[in-house]
C-alpha cells in the first residue's frame, strides 16, 4: 500500500501521511519523498507544510530561507500546472527525520482539527481559474515572507496555510479565509508603511530644526 491512498483506495489523510513519512527508515527526509507521498495533492500538502514552518517565530532573516521554496511552488500553481515538479536540487533538500517527526508531532492536534473541519465545498474557488488566482496571491505572500522583517511572517503564512488547505482538500471555505487573510496582510503592510514614512518625515523634520 502506498503513502498516497488507504487500502480502500481513498486518499489518505494529510496527518496520517505525515506520520508515515516520519516513521519510515532513513535519517533524512527529502522534499522529493514528500511530493511523491502526497501524489496529486502535493501542491496543497507541500505548501501547507512550508506555511506551517513559516508560522514559527523565526529571527529576522529566517523566513528568507523557509519562504523561498514557496515562491517556486506558488509560481507553478499560478502557471496552471496539474502536478508539482521540482528541480533535482530542490527535491534533494532534506530535514532530519527525527526533527520532522518531533515538529509534526507538536502540530498534530492542530492539523487533525483542521482536517475535521475541512471538506470539499464551494468548488468554484478551487477550480483551474481559482487555483491560478491562489497561485498569484501566494506568490505575492511568499515574496513578503522572504523579507527580513521580524514578526512579519505570521499573517502571510496563515494566509498561505488557508490557501494550501483549500487546494489540498478542495475546500472553498478555506480558500475564502485565505483571501480574507490576504486582505488583512495588505492592510497591515499599508499601515506599517504609513508609520515608516511618517517616522522618516518626523525624523527629517526634527533634524532640520536642530541643524
Amino acid at each position: 500500500m502506498s503513502l498516497t491512498v488507504t487500502s480502500t483506495g481513498r486518499p489518505m489523510r494529510f496527518s496520517d501521511t505525515l506520520e508515515r513519512l516520519g516513521s519510515h527508515g532513513g535519517e533524512k527526509l527529502f522534499l522529493g519523498e514528500i511530493v511523491e507521498a502526497f501524489g496529486e495533492r502535493a501542491f496543497g500538502a507541500v505548501m501547507l507544510l512550508f506555511a506551517i514552518v513559516n508560522m514559527l517565530p523565526w529571527p529576522p532573516g529566517g523566513t528568507t530561507l523557509t519562504g523561498a521554496p514557496l515562491l517556486f511552488l506558488s509560481a507553478e500553481l499560478a502557471w496552471g500546472r496539474d502536478t508539482l515538479w521540482l528541480p533535482h536540487w530542490l527535491g534533494r533538500a532534506s530535514v532530519g527525520r527525527e526533527t520532522f517527526r518531533r515538529m509534526s508531532g507538536r502540530l498534530m492536534k492542530l492539523i487533525r482539527f483542521s482536517e475535521a473541519l475541512s471538506k470539499p465545498r464551494l468548488y468554484v474557488l478551487t477550480g483551474r481559474l481559482g487555483q491560478g488566482l491562489i497561485g498569484l496571491a501566494c506568490l505575492v505572500l511568499s515574496a513578503i515572507l522572504v523579507l527580513p522583517v521580524f514578526g512579519g511572517n505570521l499573517i502571510p503564512a496563515i494566509a498561505i496555510g488557508f490557501f494550501a488547505l483549500g487546494v489540498m482538500q478542495r475546500d472553498g471555505l478555506a480558500v475564502l479565509l485565505g483571501w480574507i487573510t490576504t486582505g488583512i496582510t495588505g492592510a497591515v503592510l499599508i499601515f506599517a508603511w504609513t508609520l515608516v514614512v511618517a517616522g522618516f518625515r518626523l525624523g527629517f523634520g526634527w533634524f532640520g530644526q536642530v541643524f
